[in-house]
């Protein structure tokens, strides 16, 4: 039996994927999470065999939370399950730790499927999002200001995109106030913007988030 948790911040979410593979046989949902953090605290708990995670939630995100079970449980396999099937995404989940990854497009059976095969030790990328890999490999391939960002970079600046405050930040990745303004003004450098607003602005028109989540600088 192949232990799955579920990780998205929309309750309904969660319930429908939870009903439909719970009716899959050799599957069992064990646990759910809300949040990147929850989702760390639940896991070390239930030790689910895959995990189905959403790349943008409140706090510290999909992406932190994938790196920190890659480093806290090597053995277990994330599937990211997300709206976003465009660069940086991709390459920066697989990059902290994923073993597979799909769109929430997809049919029911390639879950069900991509579970089986990852938690078989293989990699498991839905084909629209192989192209998109691809494509980017080619030379002259489609790129974004964001390929640049480190991966500290790039979590910093979707937490700042939802309108976090530098102290939240700083406490969520146990960085100092200072370091986190440190990379506020970097993040300004790299992408050619002056503000929050128009870091979130940026990010919007390249499809990283889909809304701006928030407030002025703190």
């Amino acid at each position: 039996m192949i232990k799955v948790m579920v990780v998205d911040d929309h309750e309904l979410v969660r319930t429908g994927i939870t009903r439909i593979l719970n009716d899959a046989p050799g599957i069992r949902v064990v646990a759910e999470a809300a949040s990147g953090e929850e989702a760390i605290l639940v896991a070390s708990t239930k030790k689910p065999d895959v995990v189905l995670m959403d790349v943008s939630m409140p706090g510290i995100g999909g992406l932190e939370a994938t790196r920190k079970l890659a480093q806290l449980l090597p053995k277990l396999k994330v599937i990211v399950v997300s709206v976003h099937a465009d660069e940086p995404f991709p390459s920066r989940m697989l990059k902290a730790g994923a073993s597979g990854y799909l769109t929430k497009g997809c049919a029911v059976e390639e879950i069900i499927t991509a579970i089986k095969v990852v938690a078989g030790g293989e990699r498991y990328i839905g084909a629209d999002i192989a192209q998109t890999l691809a494509l980017k490999r080619t030379p002259g391939g489609a790129s974004t200001p964001f390929d640049h960002l480190s991966p500290r970079e790039m979590q910093v600046m979707l937490m700042l995109t939802q309108g976090q405050k530098t102290q939240v930040i700083s406490d969520k990745l146990c960085l100092s106030p200072k370091t986190i303004s440190t990379y506020r003004h970097r993040l300004y450098e790299k992408l050619g913007v002056d503000s929050d607003v128009e870091l979130a602005r940026l990010a919007m028109n390249y499809g990283i988030i889909e809304t701006i989540g928030g407030g002025a600088p703190p």
